[in-house]
């Protein structure tokens, strides 16, 4: 009994190594698989937004690396090397994925992808050149997210016209109000700018600022006096006396003056005060008849032929001269009439209507109609009408010869 124990004892031994066996060589095997399978895998580092990944991968495309790691690459990432490329051992795979924002270009406003990390990135990228004067917003050193805004606005130069003083001056497209807030222009409640303040500021405007001021003038002005005349029956007609001396009076004048950019462009009045009254120049003018001649003179005759020159006393006179109608005592309109050549007489001595000669000096003046009469005129004396007071007061007095013609 014994002998058969021990038999089946050392049969079960051997199959227990029999199993122990076929495990171990299992195993073997799955390690030598797994290896294999380990070393025949290609070593890439995946560049994502700059962090570096290593991996070992039986991928056969950048491509199948991407999907492999659940990236899906958009048409607009950057990729390198491209999806198709093969990969190899140590290859350097980066992926940087696009980003949507939104630039205002000068108004314009378009959807832009790019990988670029920051705005002067971006600028860069699309070929924009950023002068000194203008304007983008957010600032060129802000990074770049997604559904960013980005403004831009390139500068022009316009014409300022201020204080006596002109410049050119680099802005952007703005309103007239918000470029002179943006210059530290500041307008009076008179003030005035051109063009309006709600115009749009565009290249080559130009904004001239109107500096208004409204001032009050006063202007003294000299008021003539007047001339009055008063007949007086203590002098005898054709004479005349001055009373009282004229005196110029004054008014003062009140403007509003409005004056831009110094200089006057309207002138208002608006209220005129008396600051010395004027005093009128008050002539007495004569009315008492005069008294007859002393004796009768015997009068010139005017027959047929021409009388014999006789000598007279003559004068000068104007249809203006004061007291005078202008109308003569045979009813000439002398101021109508400045050319007639009238003389005044005494009809006692020379008849209304005659035609004298008269002759100074040897020289014979002219034919005159002898039309008028004069309270002075008395005897052989003739006034001699002048159309120019200057010629009269000239002819002051003289004696003259006269003969009657007809």
């Amino acid at each position: 009994m014994i002998p058969n124990m021990k038999k089946l004892f050392s049969e079960g031994l051997t199959g227990k190594r029999l199993i122990m066996s076929i495990i171990s060589m299992i195993l073997l095997v799955g390690v030598v698989s797994t290896a294999a399978y380990e070393l025949t895998k290609t070593s890439v580092t995946l560049v994502v937004n700059g962090e570096e990944t290593n991996l070992k991968t039986h991928a056969k495309t950048v491509d199948a690396l991407m999907l492999e790691n659940d990236i899906l690459v958009g048409k607009h990432d950057f990729i390198e090397p491209s999806l198709d490329s093969q990969l190899t051992n140590d290859v350097n795979v980066v992926w940087i994925p696009a980003k949507l924002v939104y630039l205002t270009n000068n108004g314009e406003k378009l959807p832009v992808w790019t990988t670029s990390h920051t705005i002067q990135e971006l600028v860069a990228e699309l070929n924009l050149e950023v002068g000194d004067h203008d304007v983008i917003q957010p600032s060129l050193e802000t990074a770049l997210v997604e559904d960013m805004q980005i403004t831009y606005e390139s500068a022009f130069a316009v014409t300022l016209r201020s204080d006596g003083e002109e410049k050119e001056v680099w802005t952007i497209s703005t309103t007239v109000a918000d470029f002179l807030q943006a210059e530290d222009i500041i307008l009076g409640e008179l003030d005035r700018v051109e063009p309006s303040q709600t115009e749009i500021v565009k290249a080559n405007t130009e904004i001239n600022i109107i500096r208004v001021q409204k001032v009050t003038d006063v202007v003294e002005e000299a008021i003539n006096f007047a001339t009055v005349t008063r007949n007086d029956n203590s002098l005898t007609r054709g004479t005349e006396k001055v009373v009282q001396s004229g005196q110029n009076g004054k008014i003062a004048k009140h403007y509003e003056v409005i004056i831009e950019n110094g200089k006057e462009v309207s002138r208002e009045l608006l209220k005129t005060e008396t600051v010395e009254a004027s005093k009128d120049r008050i002539v007495a003018l004569g009315t008492k008849q005069p008294a007859p001649p002393p004796a009768p003179v015997q009068q010139v005759s005017r027959g047929g032929t021409p009388g014999e020159w006789l000598t007279f006393s003559s004068t000068a006179y104007t249809a203006n001269c004061n007291g005078c109608s202008g109308i003569t005592a045979t009813g000439i309109n002398l101021k109508a009439n400045p050319g007639a050549k009238v003389v005044a007489v005494d009809p006692n001595v020379i008849p209304l209507g005659s035609i004298i000669e008269i002759r100074y000096n040897g020289t014979i003046l002219g034919q005159y109609r002898a039309a008028d009469t004069g309270g002075a005129v008395v005897g052989r004396k003739i006034d001699i009408f002048m159309a120019e007071r200057s010629d009269a007061l000239r002819w002051g007095r003289k004696n003259v010869q006269v003969r009657v013609v007809k």
